[in-house]
Order: C-alpha cells, then sequence, then structure tokens
C-alpha cells in the first residue's frame, strides 16, 4: 500500500491539495487566518465621500448617466449591444468612482493586540502552506 495518504476501503485518500499533507493542519490554518484576518478587519473602519470633478460640482450624477442611458435602451430593446455596454460601464463606473473616493482608517489598537492579529494570519498562512507539501 502506498504511503501517499489513509487508505479507506482499499482505497488511497490523498490529503490536504492531493498530497499526504495533513488535512487538519489545513483546517487549523484556516481557522487560524479567518480569526486573525476577522479581528483585523474588525478595527477597520471604513468612510467614503462624494468625488468631484475639476470644477467643484458632483460628479456622481455623471457617471449615472450611461448606467441610466443603457437601462434605459434595454428596456426598449434587451437584445441592444449599446445598451448592455452602456449599462456594464456606467455600473462599472460607479462601482470604480465609490472604491476610488473610500478613505480607510485602523482604529487604535494596542500593539500586542495587532501583533496577535498578524501572528494568527501568518501562523494560518504557514500551516495552510505546510499541509500542501507531503510529509
Amino acid at each position: 500500500m502506498s504511503d501517499s495518504g489513509a487508505s479507506f476501503g482499499g482505497r488511497v485518500r490523498p490529503g490536504a491539495g492531493g498530497t499526504a499533507g495533513g488535512v487538519g493542519e489545513f483546517f487549523i490554518g484556516l481557522g487560524l487566518l479567518g480569526v486573525g484576518a476577522y479581528l483585523l478587519l474588525g478595527r477597520v473602519t471604513v468612510h467614503t465621500s462624494f468625488w468631484r470633478m475639476a470644477g467643484g460640482g458632483s460628479a456622481f450624477g455623471v457617471t449615472l448617466m450611461p448606467l441610466l442611458i443603457g437601462v434605459a435602451v434595454l428596456f426598449f430593446s434587451g437584445k441592444s449591444i449599446l445598451g448592455w455596454v452602456l449599462t456594464i460601464a456606467g455600473f462599472g463606473a460607479v462601482i470604480v468612482g465609490v472604491i476610488a473616493n473610500m478613505d480607510i482608517y485602523f482604529q487604535d489598537t494596542s500593539l500586542i493586540a495587532t501583533l496577535l492579529m498578524l501572528g494568527m494570519m501568518a501562523a494560518g498562512l504557514g500551516l495552510i502552506v505546510r499541509s500542501l507539501r507531503p510529509h
């Protein structure tokens, strides 16, 4: 019998990633990574504001125009390529505008808490990578 994994009913069952690595290590690493990321992202505040054009006016309405025109064209003819292009481009412009105008702040956190969060994430990644290698 091969040492490439556990045997169940005559079949060899590979470990994590199809290797003889540890499935337990993978899930422990995934848990550490998930908890560390959850704790870290829980300390982040996100704020967005309306974006401005060069003249100082709000540019949000301008980015909505292709989306609204595209939706109107699609209601007229659902097979219109122009309607689909305008709708997708308008939606993309709105999403890009929101993301580009985000202010992301890391809330005050003690050094030990930050090191624990980042350490959990690093340990989790290390265990995940280790579990994918045969041992």
